[in-house]
């Protein structure tokens, strides 16, 4: 009995599926030399337990059916999001002109908001039973003809009455400068925008919208399309615009978003950017999807999208990672047909069949990031073992390591604080040795340190020897850094198992 019971807390079988979610202490192993004592791993926290934080979870191309909510829903309650970004699929909708089948989508919504998520839903894409309707996949134009658009309305309408009761936020339409660049031009785009949100806020006035939804950053694009917004006196409709940023480094790009900042501050300053979608690969190779031609692994993977949410954290931006599961573009077709951007497993019979490395990595995120903590603006972002303080400021001899990206958090209320570090200057590799680095901070406040490994989730004692605290600064030698994030943390803001 004893032993069946120790399994039972170790492992626990999610309802309607063979696969199980791994919550031992040592779930995820890598080959990381950490010398410090290992008192812990991090305790991962439900959806049910986190009020607010910064993270969204790709649910998409369920409209699509490359993907089926029945197979992975369990999987995202452990994994700690409470926002699903969803499109809603108008052709699946309406396959004849004028009824509505709503089955599919009510099943989804209804099970949503259930247990206790919040259903980010997009009003594309497009339905060919019309005549001019658009298409109905990435890259499809939107719709131009009358017809269609007198159509597009009634959908929309119809959509946002159904289920305003269980969904505030909405997005218009998925990648259009991906499009025909005559019908996805941004002035077009921008018209499809407004008409979309005016109606949403005609129904419900709280709603929150996205516009833009851009694949990749293109600066010339978003300027016209906000410019036509601004003109138009329609910006207020907006919460926030959002951006697809894929690529390799993720932390090669911010210089790219800040300039997309800019672009947006000259027509709305006061609306927000998301970072509306962004994954990786799980393997290398396939070319399915963006990045898919490069050589990934199930460590590469969960190194950069740990990379990515960190770092949109540090910037201040929402962050929504795609996907739960491998999308299949094919039908029956073979692997390649497969984008293995997902946190578990599929095939291409749509089948949670493993749970990867990438989803301990965000349990671990989310974890320990949500609305009790409080970004400290003041941190200094590169640290080396020749730093001293002059007045209240760092200063660095030449030798200063500038690839490490490090940014700063403080619990409200206590001021408890942790600062998460890693190795920025390349793509994620599946090397994971560390290199030793020293670190100096103000205005710190530590108490029992602890170091925390975001891959494996473990966490270790920060010996007295390497580290000091005289008044509101704290030095810490020899710590091992390398490119995926570690966490320097109060060890009272850390949950262990």
């Amino acid at each position: 009995m004893q032993i069946i019971l120790t399994f039972l807390i170790l492992v626990f079988t999610l309802s309607g599926s063979s696969q199980m979610l791994d919550t031992s202490l040592e779930r995820v192993k890598t080959d990381l030399n950490i010398s410090f004592k290992r008192i812990g791993t991090i305790k991962p926290r439900s959806t049910s337990e986190i009020q607010f934080s910064n993270w969204i979870l790709g649910c998409e191309t369920l409209d699509r059916d490359m993907t089926d909510y029945e197979n992975y829903k369990e999987y995202i309650g452990p994994l700690g999001i409470k926002r699903l970004r969803m499109q809603a699929g108008w052709a699946k909708t309406e396959k004849l002109k004028g009824k509505y089948e709503w089955d599919w989508l009510d099943k989804i919504i209804h099970d949503a908001a259930k247990r206790g998520f919040d259903v980010w839903l997009e009003t594309a894409y497009g339905n060919p039973v019309y005549k001019g309707g658009g298409g109905m996949n990435l890259s499809a134009g939107i719709p131009t003809s009358a017809e269609a658009l007198k159509a597009w309305d009634k959908w929309v309408e119809a959509l946002v009455t159904r289920y305003k009761d269980k969904v505030k936020d909405w997005e218009v339409w998925n990648e259009p400068n991906f499009g025909d660049n005559e019908i996805n031009s941004p002035e077009g785009v921008a018209k499809l925008n407004i008409r979309t949100a005016v109606i949403i806020k005609k129904i419900q006035p709280e709603a929150r919208i996205s516009g833009l939804a851009m694949g990749h950053i293109d600066l010339k694009y978003a300027d016209a399309f906000f410019k036509i917004i601004h003109d138009q006196k329609k910006m207020h409709l907006f919460d926030n615009m959002t951006y697809h940023d894929y690529v390799y480094n993720p932390d090669a790009n911010y210089h790219h978003v800040a300039d997309l900042r800019k672009v947006l501050d000259k027509y709305g300053p006061g609306v927000k950017l998301r970072q509306g979608e962004n994954g990786c690969p799980s393997f290398g190779g396939s070319g399915r999807g963006a990045i898919g031609d490069y050589h990934w692994s199930e460590l590469t993977q969960a190194k950069w999208i740990a990379r990515r949410m960190l770092g949109d954290l540090g910037h201040d931006i929402e962050c929504s990672i795609l996907g739960i599961i491998d999308m299949n573009y094919g039908g029956n077709a073979p692997i390649k047909q497969l984008n293995v951007k997902g946190l578990i497993q599929s095939d291409s019979t749509r089948r949670a069949l493993k749970v990867k490395m990438a989803y301990y990595s965000v349990q671990n995120i989310t974890a320990l990031f949500d609305h009790s903590l409080q970004r400290i603006r003041e941190v200094y972002p590169t640290f080396n073992s020749n730093a001293t303080v002059e007045k209240n400021e760092v200063k660095y001899s030449k030798s200063t390591d500038r690839s490490v990206s490090v940014y700063g958090y403080e619990q409200k209320g206590t001021h408890r604080q942790l600062f998460t570090i890693w190795s920025d200057e390349y793509i994620p590799t599946d090397n994971n040795q560390a290199r030793a680095i020293n670190f100096t901070f103000l205005n710190a406040s530590f108490d029992q340190p602890v170091f925390v490994d975001i891959i494996t989730g473990g966490v270790y004692e920060i010996p007295a020897t390497q580290w000091t605290k005289e008044g509101n600064k704290c030095v810490f030698k020899n710590i091992p850094v390398y490119d995926a994030p570690i966490i320097i943390a109060e060890k009272k803001l850390v949950i262990m198992q």
